[in-house]
């Protein structure tokens, strides 16, 4: 359905703002994006990032929009986990079926490329402009250099909030009669690191696995670059025995690494320096609502569900958001306050889940991956999904490797995580894991569930 061009503006100008520009701009809409900080083209990176993992939500979106392929030259795909527990030899973990991957991509090469693809479709950038205040029944934005300094002013027919966990808009908002806001940040920070690649501009560890090494209250992760490096973000608790406060010196540093994480001794010396070098960022799951105000203003992304990292879904959930608006945009045509208004309803339950199952997967990404009756239960649940793929389908797979609601996602995960906790409380079930013995029990839970 038609639009009539309107002039529109977004605020941030990160994968979600870049993204939902290029969406915009197809209907013949004005399209400005503005952001604080400085073009992320002519700047080093800030050292706060955890690469991206694109999956199948996340290139549905960029398919609609015909640049699936030029996001793809800077990506690679990860078809399982390599495991490095201590006292183990590294073992390998796959993700799903054969085929089924997700995609590492360094966040700031990926906004780069975002930022060049909005720019091509049309799109204005105004960096170093913060938008402090806006109107919301006019659409109309404030900015400045200091909250003090001389504002400029101006009018919108839309405004799009696409600035984060910290959102300017979202706070405006937040002053209005019946706001339901919420914010908790978990006592885990994270720090990025790296490892280089090898003088030959290869890789050191293997380039299509995502590499944890799971150690209980922390972990390391370390996802494959298309230079030849891997970044690494270490999750860590702020206080504590083991924790971040702890570590105040190069002997200390030195001391945990080759404790906990022996087997990247070699680069142990580029793990030290980055470690005192990069800042340790926390992370916050947000929730608010609604996301809108009338027919005038709306939150996408992290400014309305912001998440933390451990399901590698927060980009996919704003891509998601924008997809989604997009068939309500092509449904409704002009009627912007039905388009809003549904758009909030439908996200908002995907979004709480996605915050849910992000959360839980901390806990088996650090945890569980080292436990043998966890790897024993997800091996059950792996040869049975092959043999009844309609009867059964793994929660990661159902939220990495397709596009069914979040929502559906967990509810289904929790009916299938009761059934696997029956099946595991068989009597010698280590020894009988792979007979017709179980497989007939979990049908016969399936028929009762």
């Amino acid at each position: 359905m038609a639009q009539t061009p309107k002039d529109i503006a977004i605020i941030g100008s990160g994968l979600v703002g870049s993204l939902l520009g290029i969406y915009l701009k197809r209907y013949g809409h004005n399209i400005t994006i503005f952001d604080r900080r400085p073009d992320i083209r002519t700047i080093q990176f800030s050292g706060r990032s955890i690469n991206l993992a694109m999956s199948n939500r996340g290139w549905k979106a960029l398919k609609e929009v015909g640049i699936d392929v030029p996001i793809k030259e800077i990506a690679i795909p990860l078809s399982r986990r390599a495991m490095h527990v201590n006292g183990t030899p590294m073992y390998f973990q796959d993700y799903g079926k054969d085929g089924e991957a997700i995609w590492s991509i360094s966040r700031g090469l990926l906004n780069r490329r975002m930022i060049n693809l909005a720019e091509d479709a049309g799109v204005t950038f105004r960096f170093n402009e913060k938008v402090w205040d806006i109107d919301l029944p006019q659409a109309k934005i404030f900015t400045g250099e200091t909250e003090k300094s001389e504002w400029k002013a101006y009018q919108y027919d839309l405004v799009f909030g696409c600035d984060g966990a910290f959102s300017r808009i979202r706070h405006k908002m937040q002053r209005r009669s019946r706001f339901d806001y919420s914010q908790d940040f978990i006592d885990v920070g994270y720090k990025e690191l790296t490892i280089p690649p090898n003088e030959d501009g290869s890789h050191k560890l293997d380039k299509h696995s995502f590499h944890i090494w799971p150690r209980g209250k922390f972990m390391l992760i370390a996802m494959p670059n298309i230079d030849g490096s891997f970044t690494c973000t270490l999750f860590m608790p702020f206080e504590g025995d083991v924790s971040f406060e702890k570590i105040t010196t190069k002997e200390a540093a030195e001391s945990f690494f080759k404790t906990y994480f022996p087997n990247v001794s070699q680069v142990i010396e580029n793990l030290i320096n980055d470690f005192f070098k990069n800042p340790t960022s926390a992370m916050v799951t947000m929730k608010c609502y609604p996301w809108t105000y009338w027919d005038k203003v709306a939150l996408v992304g992290d400014s309305a569900h912001a998440i933390v990292p451990f399901y590698g879904q927060g980009m996919n959930a704003g891509f998601e958001d924008i997809y989604v608006l997009d068939k309500l945009i092509q449904q409704y045509g002009d009627d912007w306050e039905h388009i809003f208004t549904t758009y909030q309803k439908q996200r908002k339950p995907n979004a709480d889940a996605i915050a849910e199952l992000s959360y839980r997967n901390f806990m088996e990404m650090s945890s569980k991956t080292a436990d043998p009756r966890f790897l024993l239960q997800k091996k059950i649940e792996k040869k049975f999904a092959a043999k009844y793929p309609d009867k059964w389908t793994p929660v990661y797979s159902r939220v990495t490797f397709s596009d069914n609601p979040y929502a559906d996602a967990l509810a289904i995960g929790d009916q299938q995580e009761a059934m696997m906790q029956k099946v595991m409380e068989m009597p010698n079930i280590e020894a009988i894991w792979d007979t017709p013995e179980v497989e007939q029990k979990m049908l016969e839970l399936l028929s009762k569930s």
